[in-house]
């Protein structure tokens, strides 16, 4: 379930979100999200004298601060956690300004050429310029031990998290691209790769059907379903599957494995600017010359507009063209 709402843009809806909390706050530079991507936007805008406002969302520091160890993010050479990662990088925005808040967007209105939000219902906020960096929620299977293995094993990023798994055995589910993509890449770093396919095909290319087919240390597990995973109260130590042969007969099956590995897709959070700015058939923020959208002085930055690389220091990236962008844009207007 979204977090995010539509503004109803009929003047009655309008009146109301306007005198939520009285006076309406305007701001040359507002960030919504607060991963690598929103951090390092805000740290671009900062230093450019654009006074930025950002709002951190429900989970500050974005999905990143769910990860335990990152060994892949350039200037920490013994490696470090997401939430330092994400501390670190928040306290140089801050350092040049950047004035971080607590808050969801709710409601927004890009059908003028001031942007109109409002923060949890209550206050409303205008602004010249627009950063979106509200990322992307991964899916998971909805299992209780999937929540409590996350960090201990249970992953929905192989490229993020692959390394730590080094010669063992590790479980990824999912029948698509995406998943023969993490089953392949682990496959070069493991021992043993099970794939685990609900249904008796992949719904993949039949090129990557070819490519997976061909890797010998990966073991297709179709028509199984994860019951349950195992561990021993700090890491994961095998699955539980279920496998269907008929339509009324089943069995059990359990793996032993030290890593479990999510590729069923992404949820990108752009519900609610979709009524205002273009996005392709999963809700994917479309993003053209840089990090433009289609609304004039609306930019995206990070998981919510990448459909391809999704990592840290890409999101950063991004999160630096937007802040150029809206910049350039400013000064234009």
């Amino acid at each position: 379930m979204s977090f995010f709402k539509k503004m109803d843009t009929n003047s009655t809806s309008a009146n109301k979100a306007d005198n939520t909390s009285g006076e309406v706050e305007h701001v040359k530079c507002l960030i919504i999200g607060s991963g690598p991507a929103g951090y390092t936007a805000a740290i671009y805008a900062a230093r450019a004298n654009l006074n930025p406002v950002l709002i951190q969302g429900m989970q500050a520091g974005g999905q990143l601060t769910t990860t335990t160890e990152i060994d892949n993010f350039p200037g920490y050479p013994e490696g470090t956690d997401g939430t330092s990662l994400m501390e670190d990088i928040k306290k140089q925005a801050e350092r040049f300004g950047t004035d971080i808040r607590w808050g969801t967007v709710t409601e927004v209105d890009f059908s003028g050429d001031i942007h109109k939000l409002v923060i949890d219902g209550e206050k409303t906020i205008t602004a010249d310029a627009v950063i979106i960096s509200t990322g992307a929620t991964a899916k998971y299977l909805g299992l209780e031990s999937e929540e409590k293995y996350k960090g201990g094993g249970v992953s929905a990023c192989a490229t993020c998290d692959g390394f730590f798994y080094r010669g063992k055995d590790v479980a990824v589910v999912g029948g698509g691209d995406t998943a023969i993509e993490e089953a392949s890449y682990l496959a070069g770093l493991c021992n043993k790769v099970y794939l685990i396919v609900r249904k008796n095909y992949f719904r993949a290319s039949k090129a990557m059907q070819e490519r997976v087919a061909e890797i010998s240390n990966i073991e297709i597990l179709f028509e199984h379903n994860t019951k349950e995973i195992i561990g021993d109260g700090s890491v994961v130590t095998g699955a539980k599957l279920i496998k269907r042969k008929g339509e009324a007969d089943e069995s059990e099956v359990e793996i032993k494995i030290d890593g479990f590995f999510l590729a069923i897709g992404h949820n990108p959070n752009s519900e609610v600017f979709k009524p205002y700015i273009d996005t392709d058939e999963t809700g994917y923020i479309i993003t053209n010359d840089g990090m433009k959208t289609n609304v004039k002085g609306v930019f995206a930055c990070g998981d919510v507009q990448d459909t391809v690389y999704r990592q840290a220091i890409t999101a950063a990236g991004s999160g630096c063209m937007a802040a150029l962008d809206s910049e350039r844009y400013l000064a234009e207007k």
